[in-house]
C-alpha cells in the first residue's frame, strides 16, 4: 500500500482556476466540458472540452491551450 503525500493533489489556485475556466467554457463558449482530470505524472490538471478544446493547468495556476 502507497501513502499519498501532499504533492499528489491539485493546488487551491488550480482548482479557482479550473472552476473560473470551465465556468467560462459552458457559459460563454456554451461547449460541453467532457473532462476535468489530474495528470499525476506532472500535477497539472487537464481539461478536455468541445470537439478539440484542451487546456492545462500549472501548478502556479498558469494555464494554456494545449495542441
Amino acid at each position: 500500500m502507497t501513502s499519498s503525500s501532499q504533492n499528489d493533489y491539485y493546488t487551491n489556485i488550480q482548482a479557482k482556476v479550473c472552476v473560473r475556466l470551465a465556468q467560462n467554457i459552458t457559459c460563454f463558449y456554451q461547449l460541453p466540458v467532457h473532462v476535468i482530470r489530474l495528470d499525476e505524472r506532472t500535477n497539472n490538471i487537464f481539461i478536455l472540452a468541445g470537439n478539440n478544446l484542451a487546456i492545462s493547468i500549472l501548478k502556479d495556476g498558469i494555464w494554456r491551450f494545449e495542441p
